[in-house]
Parts: C-alpha cells; structure tokens; sequence
C-alpha cells in the first residue's frame, strides 16, 4: 500500500480524507460563485494570516514562548510552505482579475498568459524541493526543518524532470476566457491530458517531499478541483485548482496538528521503492503526454503554445460553451 491507512486510526484516517476532499470542493464552490466570497478567501483572509504569520515570527525572534511553542512556527517552518501558499493566492487574485475583467490588466490580452505563469512558477517551486530532496539524502536520509524523514535519490530526479515537462504540457497560452456567468476563468485547451500528467506528477512531488502530508494534500487536494472540472465545471479545473490549493495551504499553515498529530495524521510508507515507481509513472505520463501534444500540433501545423490545439474535442468544446 502507499500509505498506513490501517490500525487503531484507520476509520479517523478515511473520516479525515473525505472531510477534506467534500470540505474544499464546498470552499471552492463558496469561492467562485460570488466575488464577495473570492475577495473574502484570497484578499482579506490572507492578509490577515501575512500580520499572523510576521507577528509569530518576530516574537519568535524575541524569545517570546507562546511564539516558540507556536504550532506554525514548530511545525511549518520550511520556505516551501510559504512560497507555494503565497504563490497560489497569487494566482487566485490573478484568476479573478481576469474572469471579472477588474482594470485594464483584466482587460488586456497580455494579461491572458498570467495562467501559465503562474502554474509554471508554482511547478518550479515544488521541482526545485525534489532536486533538493536530492540533493541532500542522495542515496540515503536526511532530516528537514521540520523533522521529516525524507529519502533523496533518482526518484526525485526523475519527478523533477516530469514537472519540467509538465510545464510544457500547458497549451493555448491565450486562450483564456471568462464564463458567460462571471462564476469562472476558463482554459479551455486545458484538457484531460495535462489534467492527468499533472496530477501524477503533483502526486508524486507530495509523495517525495511531503509523506506526512501526501495523503491529504496529494490525493485529496488534487481529487477535489479535477472532480469538480469533470462534472461541473468544465473548463475551471486550473481555477478550481488554486482556489483549492490556497485554502489548503491556508489551513494547513495555521492547523497543522490536523496533519502532523492527530488521530486524523496519515504517513505515507515512505519506502524509496515505492518512490521511485512513483515517479517513473508520472515521467511516464508526461513524456507522453507532451508527445501527443507536439504530434497534434504538428498535425494542425500550429505553435502549440500560442495557439489551442484540442479545438474540436469533447473537454474544448464542453469548456468553450460556457465562454461569454
């Protein structure tokens, strides 16, 4: 099995998956409807845990106790928690910009590409932790700031090459439009096949580098926005993503008892076998994908990049309906 999902915990174990997955399929529903309930997620909420978060740290440095034993400042020390919060909030304010056309960046047709920016920045971040996974442990263990048992090997290589590939599974740069509703930012040319290579390989980095988190921020978390684009919400899988992304990282960064030492805490078997076979699934899938990728470019005789390329199939089509 992939995770220890079996003993005393094992039923608060699956109780603490399905809250999580149906919790923020309902934050993100809460999130995209209305602008009140973006603002409130992605710009009040956040600005109110960046005074928290600078308030514990400065009275850490202090020597204050109450900041010391602080569950934020002991548990989620590690600069990628930080970064990739902040920047999936970026990309949620980004996101609404485009889809409610807020000032002339909402409007302008340059601003169309911020998407893949930001995905490809947030991919980098979780590819530069797997290469220092690497790294440190090559061949053997090594112990984060966090106090997690981590292995380095191959296995980080190879998953962090499948997101290097993986930002180039990301097609149709432009072609992001707003639903005829304002509820979502659409990428239509976002379809199943960057879908699938990103979530194996996102997966696999939590797998990796997080394997006392993975069973929450690696199944639940990636389940929650794909669910909700193949059966609702065609089209805003990416949006659905970073709404989902953020509030987790939000709660995980000011709760991490829930993760870390609960009866709800899931490690995973964090054998470096299962690693990496892992990430020899997801390299897979990714080299395969962008592969049809450019065999379908080549065949359409177009630059896969600036311009869509599943025009015509079932997710493009499905996604473009909703377009206003």
């Amino acid at each position: 099995m992939l995770f220890q999902v079996y003993g005393d915990n094992a039923v608060y174990q699956w109780i603490g998956w399905i809250l999580v997955f149906c919790c923020l399929i309902g934050a993100n529903e809460l999130a995209r409807r209305t602008k009140t309930g973006g603002v409130i997620a992605f710009l009040i909420v956040p600005a109110i845990l960046t005074v928290y978060f600078i308030t514990i740290y400065t009275a850490a440095a202090m020597g204050a106790d109450w900041a010391l034993n602080n569950p934020t400042y002991v548990h989620m020390t590690s600069w990628f928690h930080y970064a990739k919060l902040y920047a999936a909030t970026a990309g949620c304010i980004g996101f609404m910009a485009l889809k409610y056309k807020w000032g002339s960046i909402g409007k302008s047709h340059w601003f169309k590409c911020f998407p893949f920016v930001i995905v490809a920045i947030n991919i980098l971040i979780a590819v530069v932790s797997d290469f220092e996974s690497a790294i440190r442990g090559w061949g053997t263990t090594w112990i984060s700031t966090e106090g997690v048992t981590l292995y380095g090997g191959w296995h980080n290589v190879f998953n962090g090459l499948a997101g290097i590939l993986n930002i180039f599974c990301m097609t149709g740069w432009f072609g992001i439009y707003a639903s005829k509703n304002k509820d979502d930012m659409l990428w239509p040319d976002m379809t199943w096949v960057f879908i699938v290579a990103y979530d194996l390989w996102n997966f696999c980095y939590t797998y990796n580098c997080l394997p006392t988190h993975s069973w929450y921020c690696g199944l639940a978390l990636l389940l929650a926005p794909t669910v909700a684009n193949f059966f609702w919400n065609k089209g805003g899988w990416i949006q659905n993503r970073a709404f989902t992304l953020a509030i987790w990282c939000m709660f995980a960064q000011v709760f991490p008892m829930f993760q870390d030492y609960s009866v709800f805490s899931t490690q995973s078997v964090n054998n470096p076998n299962v690693n990496l076979v892992v990430s020899l699934i997801a390299l897979v899938a990714n080299v395969l994908a962008l592969g049809y990728i450019l065999v379908r470019a080549k065949k359409q005789g177009v630059n896969p990049w600036l311009q869509e390329i599943f025009k015509g199939t079932r997710d493009y089509e499905q996604a473009i309906a909703r377009a206003a």
